[in-house]
């Protein structure tokens, strides 16, 4: 007799929870693996950053050709990585269509990142998200913009045009809240411009396990019992105090006039969820973190992984808020100081995309400069990140 087997990631969208992958390649493209992980994970998004594609074109095979093709044209290196990245992008673009459709337009997003270098210049990074826009050419595409304070006004402006946004590199409270205004903010600038509101969208990308390494890493440090048992709760506890404030933003009379003109919530996207540490769960940053409305942005490794043995429950966030303040409460009783926690994060993720972007950089330059010898990519031997 055959065992039913449990379809765990379609009990964690019935819980209202987006399953997204967080990994992009050409591999994974043409092998129909996204596509595969859309029909039978409930996939219904993507997210790329510069460090998957640093990976993804690590790999030569499959960018030969394109490789070849702008090395003969002589083009520089940016405009190469943009036709690179916009190429793959616009493809998992059609291939998450369907579940964009299926959803109103709510899901089925790729999202494509600015230039990581313009992380602190508000204009240029407005005047690239509208390229992307137009080079990518989709309706469900997201651009990305970091949540650095140069980043605010860019989000706004960016929704103000009628594009739609995944804000990154978000990890601290205040923060998420200077986010929430930004979109709102945003969102009013693009009615008064005519835009329908109905057809532009917005997550707020808020890191998880990084601030577990943070702080894990402050805490062995400090070195008590009081210290060490507080390890792996503070990114938990953050990202619940996060939905709360969500709650509280998208339950205001401000929010309703734009929901009333067809607007759809920003809705916070836990990022960063595999788990640093072996010794947690390795679901852990899922199953906890399971609310109405949010969108968990998952490698492939973790979304097998929940698929094997994840445990959903209705709602782990909206009754632990108390826990969660608690939590930050014996946080700064051992000494632990949670804004300069917050603010390390930010910088070292814009400097750690920076440097992804770099190699990218500097990868595809070799490529082009061997595609114009004849000679093949280099980098040709290395596996592509997140093949299928």
């Amino acid at each position: 007799m055959a065992h039913m087997t449990t379809d765990r990631l379609g009990e964690l969208s019935a819980a209202k929870v987006a399953v997204w992958l967080d990994d992009l390649s050409r591999v994974r493209l043409s092998s129909g693996g996204l596509d595969q992980l859309r029909r039978d994970k409930h996939v219904v998004g993507v997210t790329t950053n510069p460090t998957i594609f640093a990976k993804a074109l690590s790999d030569a095979d499959t960018y030969d050709g394109q490789l070849r093709d702008l090395a003969v044209r002589g083009v520089d290196v940016e405009e190469a990585v943009r036709m690179l990245t916009t190429y793959d992008v616009r493809w998992a673009c059609d291939v998450m269509r369907p579940a964009y459709d299926a959803s109103g337009g709510v899901d089925g997003r790729v999202s494509i990142e600015v230039d990581p270098r313009l992380a602190h210049e508000a204009e240029r990074t407005v005047a690239e998200a509208k390229a992307l826009w137009w080079l990518v050419d989709r309706p469900n595409l997201f651009i990305k913009i970091p949540a650095t304070q140069d980043g605010l006004p860019a989000i706004t402006a960016t929704l103000a045009e009628g594009i739609s946004v995944n804000v990154t590199l978000i990890f601290g409270l205040d923060r998420y809240s200077q986010v929430m205004e930004a979109f709102l903010a945003g969102m009013e600038q693009a009615r008064a411009n005519g835009h329908d509101l109905s057809k532009i969208a917005s997550v707020a990308s808020f890191f998880v396990s990084r601030v577990d390494s943070e702080v894990d890493k402050r805490l062995e440090k400090i070195g008590s019992d009081e210290a060490k048992g507080l390890r792996g709760k503070a990114a938990v506890a953050n990202a619940r105090l996060a939905y709360e404030r969500y709650s509280e933003v998208f339950g205001s009379d401000r929010w309703q006039a734009l929901a009333d003109a067809g607007a759809h919530p920003q809705r916070p996207l836990w990022a960063s969820t595999s788990t640093k540490n072996p010794d947690y769960r390795d679901v852990i940053y899922v199953e906890e973190l399971i609310a109405p409305g949010t969108v968990n942005t998952m490698p492939e490794a973790v979304i097998h992984a929940y698929a094997e043995h994840g445990e959903t429950r209705p709602d782990t966030v909206t009754d632990a808020y108390d826990d969660a303040r608690q939590v930050f409460e014996r946080l700064a009783a051992v000494g632990v100081d949670m804004a300069d926690v917050i603010e390390t994060l930010e910088r070292e993720g814009v400097e750690k995309f920076e440097a992804s972007w770099q190699e990218l950089l500097d990868g595809v330059r070799k490529s082009l400069v061997a595609a114009a010898q004849g000679t093949g990519h280099p980098g040709g031997a290395a596996q592509a990140g997140g093949a299928a």
